[in-house]
Order: C-alpha cells, then sequence, then structure tokens
C-alpha cells in the first residue's frame, strides 16, 4: 500500500513538471531570486533593511531569496498544483482508483504529497540559484549549505505545505472547486504576504517578525541606526542603492520552530477534513452524477431528411447557407457570430449576478463624479470569473473541433475577443456616463482604454494557457495595486493627481493592449496549423 502511495506522488510529480504552468511559475520564482540579490548599484531590491543590505554570504542569500520564493510560491504555486483530483475526475482515473483498496484519507494524502513534491522541486530549483547569485556577487564565495538552506525549511517549506493542503481541500470542496475558489486563494494569499509581515502575524505569519529583529541587532552591534527605517519584504524601487552591513546569520527561535510545526499539524487536519464530503468519485453522489449526466449520450438513429428551410446553427451563430446558394462572406456575418459568442460568454449567469450588475450601474449614476473612478473598480471586478473564460472556454467545453471548422477562424478569433470588449463596456458604462456627464474627457479616455485592455489580457492568457486559472489569478493581483494607487499600473485611471488620471497614457495601456491581442492570434494561428506525419507531402 505505501508502495502505491509513492506511486501516486511521482505520477503526480511527473505530470505537473511538464505542463507550461509549471515552467512560468519556476521562471518567474528564479527571477525574484535573482531580484532578491541585486548587483551593487541596483535600485530595486525585496528585502530592504533600513536602506541596508547584509553582504552577499551564504546567510544572507539563503534567507532573502527563501523569502522571496515564499512569498511568490503561497500565490503562484497554488495555481501550479491545483486541479489534481479535478484531472482524475475528467480522464476517469478517480473511478478506477475508488474501485482499488485505496480509501478516501489514503488518496487524499497521495494527492497532498504530490501538491508538497511539485512545490519542493521549485524551492530547490530556487535555492541552487541562490548558490549560483552568490558565487556571480562574489561578495563571499564560501558556500555554507546549512546557512543558506536552513531559511528554506523553517520559513519556506511549511508555507508550502500549507499551500498543497489548501489545493486538495479547494478542489474536494463543491463550492471552491472552481472559479470561485481560485478568487478566494488570491484573496487569502494577497491578506498572508500583507499581514504575514507583522510581528504579531498568527503563528509567526512568514516569519519575517523574528528575521528582522536579528536584522536590527546585527545593525545596532555594528553601530549602525536603524531606528529611522524598518524592515519591507517586496519588489521596491529605492532612491539610493542598499548600503551593506555585516549579517552573521540566524538562529531561528523555539517560539518560531514550534509555530512552523503546528502550520505544518494545520497543514494535515486542513487535508484530511474533506473526508467528511469527497464523493470519492462516486457517480451516484455530489458532483460525481453531475458528471455522469454529462457524459455524452450515443447519437439517435439517422431518418431522411424532410424538406424544408436550411437548419440553423446553435445560438446565433452563421446558418447554413442552402445548397446550390453561394455561402456569405464570413466576414458578413461578423455581427451575429460577436451576437453567438456574447451568448455563450453570458451563459450560465444568474439574475443574481445581473442584479449586482445593475447597482453598480445605479451606483455609479447615483454617487458625485469624484467617485466614479472608485466605482467602476468595484464594476470590474464583478465579472473576473466571466473574463477568465475568453480564450480557453472552447477547449472546457469540447467545442475546439466544432468550431475549427469555421471557415474564418480570424473572424471568429476576433469575435469572443469582441464579445468580451463589449461585456467590459457594458459592466463599465455607469461610471462612462457619469464622467462624460462631469466633462472628465480624460478619465473617459482612460476608460475607453482599459475597456479593451482587461478583455485583450484575458484572451491572451486564455488563448496561450487553455485554461482560465491564470487570469484568475493574476487579474485580482493586478487590481489590487491599483487599488492601492500604484499608479504604473494603473490601466483604467482610478489614481488621480488633481484630478486628472496619474497612471500610463492610455494610448500607451490600448498599445499594451494590441500587443496582448497579436501575441494571442499568433498563439491561436501555430495551434490551428494542421499537423502531417513526417514525411507526408503538405497539399500544394
Amino acid at each position: 500500500m505505501v508502495r502505491g502511495y509513492w506511486r501516486l506522488v511521482l505520477g503526480d510529480l511527473r505530470e505537473r513538471v511538464r505542463v507550461p504552468a509549471y515552467l512560468v511559475a519556476l521562471l518567474a520564482t528564479v527571477g525574484l531570486g535573482y531580484l532578491a540579490v541585486p548587483a551593487v548599484g541596483s535600485h530595486w531590491t525585496v528585502v530592504d533593511v533600513a536602506g541596508y543590505r547584509g553582504v552577499y554570504d551564504s546567510a544572507y542569500v539563503g534567507m532573502v531569496t527563501a523569502l522571496a520564493s515564499a512569498l511568490w510560491l503561497t500565490l503562484a504555486g497554488f495555481y501550479v498544483v491545483r486541479n489534481t483530483v479535478a484531472r482524475d475526475r475528467w480522464t476517469g482515473v478517480g473511478e478506477l482508483l475508488a474501485a482499488t483498496r485505496l480509501g478516501t484519507p489514503g488518496y487524499l494524502v497521495a494527492k497532498f504529497g504530490g501538491n508538497v513534491a511539485v512545490l519542493v522541486s521549485m524551492l530547490g530549483v530556487v535555492a541552487a540559484t541562490a548558490v549560483v547569485m552568490q558565487l556571480v556577487r562574489g561578495e563571499a564565495p564560501h558556500v555554507d549549505p546549512v546557512a543558506l538552506l536552513t531559511p528554506y525549511v523553517v520559513l519556506a517549506l511549511p508555507l508550502m505545505v500549507l499551500t498543497a493542503a489548501a489545493a486538495v481541500l479547494f478542489e474536494a470542496t463543491p463550492l471552491l472547486r472552481g472559479g470561485v475558489g481560485n478568487v478566494v486563494w488570491s484573496v487569502v494569499a494577497l491578506a498572508l504576504m500583507i499581514v504575514g509581515q507583522s510581528a504579531q502575524a498568527p503563528l509567526g505569519g512568514l516569519g519575517v517578525g523574528n528575521v528582522a529583529e536579528s536584522f536590527r541587532d546585527s545593525l545596532g552591534a555594528q553601530g549602525i541606526d536603524a531606528a529611522g527605517g524598518g524592515f519591507s519584504l517586496g519588489l521596491t524601487y529605492v532612491d539610493e542603492p542598499l548600503r551593506t552591513f555585516d549579517w552573521s546569520g540566524w538562529t531561528p527561535t523555539g517560539d518560531l520552530v514550534a509555530s512552523r510545526l503546528l502550520i505544518v499539524g494545520i497543514a494535515l487536519a486542513l487535508v484530511l477534513l474533506p473526508v467528511l464530503w469527497f464523493d470519492r468519485f462516486d457517480p451516484a453522489r455530489g458532483t460525481g452524477a453531475a458528471k455522469a449526466s454529462t457524459t455524452p449520450v450515443p447519437a439517435p438513429e439517422p431518418r431522411a431528411a424532410a424538406a424544408g428551410p436550411a437548419p440553423r446553427a446553435w445560438r446565433g451563430l452563421p446558418p447554413t447557407p442552402a445548397p446550390g446558394r453561394a455561402p456569405r462572406s464570413a466576414w458578413g456575418v461578423f455581427p451575429r457570430l460577436v451576437a453567438g459568442e456574447l451568448r455563450m460568454l453570458l451563459s450560465g449567469l444568474g439574475r443574481w449576478w445581473w442584479g449586482v450588475a445593475a447597482a453598480i450601474t445605479v451606483a455609479a449614476l447615483a454617487l458625485p463624479a469624484a467617485s466614479a473612478p472608485t466605482v467602476l473598480l468595484v464594476a470590474w471586478i464583478w465579472p473576473l470569473l466571466v473574463w477568465s473564460r475568453l480564450g480557453s472556454r472552447s477547449r472546457l467545453l469540447g467545442l475546439d473541433d466544432l468550431l475549427g471548422s469555421y471557415p474564418s477562424p480570424a473572424g471568429r478569433f476576433l469575435a469572443e475577443w469582441t464579445a468580451g470588449v463589449l461585456l467590459t463596456a457594458a459592466a463599465g458604462a455607469g461610471p462612462l456616463l457619469r464622467m462624460l456627464a462631469a466633462g472628465d474627457s480624460a478619465g473617459a479616455a482612460a476608460w475607453a482604454a482599459g475597456a479593451v485592455f482587461v478583455p485583450s489580457l484575458a484572451f491572451a492568457l486564455g488563448v496561450v494557457s487553455r485554461v482560465g486559472r491564470p487570469f484568475q489569478a493574476l487579474y485580482p493581483l493586478l487590481w489590487y495595486l491599483v487599488v492601492n494607487g500604484f499608479a504604473p499600473l494603473d490601466f483604467l485611471g482610478a489614481a488621480r493627481v488633481d484630478g486628472q488620471p496619474a497612471g500610463p497614457h492610455p494610448l500607451w495601456v490600448a498599445a499594451v493592449a494590441l500587443g496582448l491581442l497579436g501575441a494571442a492570434g499568433a498563439v491561436a494561428a501555430i495551434r490551428s496549423r494542421p499537423h502531417l506525419p513526417r514525411g507526408a507531402a503538405r497539399p500544394a
């Protein structure tokens, strides 16, 4: 039985490291580790200790890269390891496992082990990058493996265990299994990033408080007054390059070690909690029944075709031309194609969803004009899960082959993107009307650029990844930065200085949006090319 557990864990590990999401998250983590050990004259840093940094020896390099990787992988790692249970459900492997002696607790623990293995493999790559960065910087060429790896084991590893457990819990819980769970975790991870840096954070948070105290003690012992500054963790621009101080290393306190062990214990409890409701792929229970109901039904016996008008495509798609009649141009039916894409994009939305959207519009018209950018922030977070369908909906519904037969792939591509733009414009119509009534032309221009940028981002991520999770993870982070007034990334003109948008020019935002659309088009064109067997001749 133990051998069976290990096979499941190794199988999940091999499956995950082959997908593009693993490579993308890994490259981003390695890049963050690089930024944590910046060059001497760099103005960008991840760790700032009152305007100082430690000499680049094993202890300091290991600490800052471990903190940076823990900060990033707590968020991104969740989306990398998520969907292992869903994959077993889609492929039917789960039903085969349910027929074995492997019980529900064993199955959940095996999935948890696979998630931990994936995240630990990413930590190992970052640790190797830390060694390279220490040697490249050349301030302390001697590598001390214990000093370098201790922060990874004490600080980063428990958070990876907690992230792996949360992924299993979310997948085994029906309400959190889909896009709602992705959004919920982005909020939880953001809260952990912010609150976890406090010395009073529950269970020590990220462990930053203990580390910051060690840094301050070293600064004080060297006669450096750090009272005017503090400790910051996160990508930061500093006006002056950081000065150096000697940091002899860090010994975790007993309370910190106990809190990290408690985090691991809580993670194990979260893994076993779904035993109370997980259906174990039984078609007669819960989501298993839903899966059984969506199993394709054999087509009925063919009948003789009756005379009459030509059959029409489903939900507003172009009609099939009658025999002997020349088909119209694909661009001639583009409006109808957009209407069909919009209907499919909005399918399944309940009355409560439309009620909230209507309430946001009414609030935008009723509140003072100065509050229009704030209401726009609310309006353009509400359709998050709908936007995430762009670019990936046909694959998730199994319609790639059907829609791929459409005579103009470019027309269908642009129709889906146009449907996303129309949705974005409708969601933000209230704030736009309020800005136009107040004569806020600069705000209206920023609105127009944002209305193009948001669906372009969702569409590009959906086409490239073929799932909605990347957008569901990235957009809340971008939105949160705009809420906090981070002007360089303000794509909708919410950050104001003297009443004018302080973000990038709308033309720059629109250019980025068109660039994303072009990249998505290139990826879609490459995927749509026919793949012939080796040695086969292409048609003339």
